[in-house]
């Protein structure tokens, strides 16, 4: 969902030896020099790190389109100073895990869903936070970019690529909080490998303020960043080895979320997707449906800075700007982030499951899809214990009418608790009505948009819940890495192993090979999907494929 959470950021202990040098290679991108700042010797991997792909969206540009950077030669860069956008997070994350330990374990719940009540501590800073963040990163294997230095190289030389898109929620989260290394090592077994790239965007009030139109904001700014990181890779990536018409992103949560509105990006009216192909893993948001929400939160965050316009708040000084951002985000109801992507008539002209049943989206891209197995559970507020609240805690998240809402009730997701319907208390239902409205069933609309010509997971190794698969997309033998709000490591690194291999002969082959596991099948008619579990791998109809995903395709929501 957003997810959070990707702040779910992960912590990593990398036991491959990196080394800087006065002789690592210098791209000529044009409009500057670019030099690597270590090689890895252990995978044989040059990072070209902090890469400038904009100019920087500071004073006058604050809350406008990105624009490429401006010529700056006179120096060699190496990418050492480091970015991050500056970001936040929401005080209901770690209180979620606080108590779902205390649901699990059948202890007294002692944590108060009045997040208000709570005083204002949140975590410090990261040092390297600035607005003028828009950089990426490139990995390359030194084989594949010692190929670009000859004369006689050629298209064929090249090597696929593949751009991560982060998770976070919208809010939270850098283009480098995940080591590749392992998953680029993974895809040389057999083959020359990728190219892999990172990116950041703007995040919070920064890239996803939205509201009156005479407040000159431009909404998702967070995806107009990743649409100009993405054409740069168009332009330039050939100059590391890697191949423009072979990329695939990946992206998890809110990187997902990214995803899958890059496909159906201007309704599929005027161009392709930046890209072949796609893995969205959890992709999934809180939609910011109406203009009262949006106007709400604009009001808020300018009030907190004590201007009346965003034009005043452009002249103050970034320290202000990010506070304010910090204080919203921190107090975001329980499960949501204040802010996301809205639908703006433009980049956004509907919503994107809307696009995908009427056909606005670009039909050529190659989809990979995934989710866990309990993807809500970090969402549900205690409050989701009282079977009575279901109503309102949901009219509170999907504006629908009372019709609607009772049919949600009593239909779809009953207070029947004998796990006929999925689950067996009232805190299940909650979760499950979260995961499908909020996540699974975009893995759905994309099925049926593609005519089940797509290939789809289910990560079911407990307890499965939202970014759990993480780990094991960017495992590394000898590494170290859980998320910050579960603390769950890779417990199966078979597993592990194996997601790497469909990842990376996905971007490689646009299939899914491993020698560790069966090939996941294109879902086809059955609606079929790998179900990855602890102890094996299993072909089952997709549980995505149900009235419920269809029913919240193609609810009206009162906007």
């Amino acid at each position: 969902m957003v997810t959070v959470l990707c702040f779910l950021v992960l912590a990593v202990a990398c036991a491959a030896t990196s080394s800087p040098g006065p002789d690592l290679p210098i791209v000529d991108l044009g409009y500057e020099l670019h030099q690597a700042i270590s090689f890895n010797s252990t995978y044989g991997l040059y990072n070209f790190s902090n890469i400038r792909y904009a100019a920087p969206p500071v004073g006058d540009r604050r809350w406008k389109v990105p624009i490429p950077p401006a010529k700056n030669r006179e120096k060699v860069q190496n990418g050492s100073l480091g970015r991050v956008c500056p970001g936040a997070l929401p005080l209901w994350a770690p209180l979620s895990v606080s108590w779902l330990d205390s649901y699990a374990n059948n202890k007294p719940v002692t944590v108060s869903t009045n997040i208000s009540s709570y005083p204002f501590t949140p975590p410090p800073q990261d040092g390297r936070t600035t607005e003028d963040c828009l950089f990426l990163d490139i990995i390359v294997p030194k084989t594949v970019f010692d190929r670009t230095q000859h004369k006689r190289s050629n298209a064929n030389n090249l090597a696929p690529v593949m751009v991560w898109l982060h998770g976070g929620g919208t809010i939270s989260g850098e283009k480098a909080e995940y080591d590749a290394s392992g998953l680029i090592q993974r895809s040389l077994h057999g083959d020359d490998g990728i190219v892999f790239v990172e990116i950041n965007y703007r995040l919070g009030a920064f890239g996803w303020l939205a509201g009156d139109p005479k407040s000159d904001v431009t909404p998702n700014l967070g995806l107009h960043d990743q649409r100009l990181a993405l054409k740069w890779i168009e332009d330039n990536i050939h100059l590391f080895g890697g191949d423009s018409k072979r990329v695939t992103v990946i992206g998890e949560s809110a990187g997902g979320m990214s995803i899958i509105h890059h496909i159906t990006a201007y309704g599929g009216r005027l161009d392709h997707a930046p890209f072949q192909q796609a893995i969205i893993q959890s992709g999934g948001w809180v939609p910011v449906i109406t203009k009262k929400q949006q106007n709400a939160t604009l009001k808020q965050f300018l009030d907190l800075l004590g201007v009346k316009t965003t034009e005043e708040a452009r002249k103050l000084p970034s320290d202000k700007l990010i506070a304010a951002n910090a204080f919203q985000v921190y107090y975001s109801p329980w499960a949501t982030f204040t802010y996301g992507p809205v639908v703006d008539g433009n980049f956004v002209p509907d919503f994107p499951w809307r696009l995908l049943l009427k056909g606005g989206f670009d039909k050529a891209v190659n989809v990979m899809t995934g989710h866990n197995s309990n993807e809500g559970l970090l969402f549900t507020s205690p409050d989701s214990r009282n079977s009575d609240a279901f109503l309102a805690n949901l009219l509170a998240a999907a504006p629908i009418s009372l019709e609607n809402a009772k049919y949600v009730t009593e239909v779809l997701y009953p207070p029947i608790y004998d796990e006929s319907h999925g689950y067996k208390d009232p805190v299940q239902r909650v979760a499950l009505f979260i995961a499908e409205w909020a996540l699974n069933c975009n893995t759905d609309d994309l099925r049926r948009a593609y005519n089940s010509e797509t290939y789809a997971y289910q990560f079911s190794i407990p307890p499965g819940v939202h970014a759990q698969d993480v780990p094991y997309t960017f495992y590394e033998k000898g590494s170290t890495l859980t998320s910050i709000l579960f603390n769950i490591p890779v417990s199966n690194v078979t597993v592990a192993l194996a997601m790497q291999d469909w990842f990376t002969s996905f971007a490689l082959h646009g299939a899914t090979y491993s020698n560790l596991a069966p090939e996941i099948p294109v879902q086809g008619p059955g609606a079929q999907l790998m179900d990855i579990g602890q102890e094996k791998f299993n072909v089952i109809h997709d549980p995505n494929d149900n009235p419920r995903c269809r029913f919240w395709q193609t609810v009206p929501y009162i906007e």
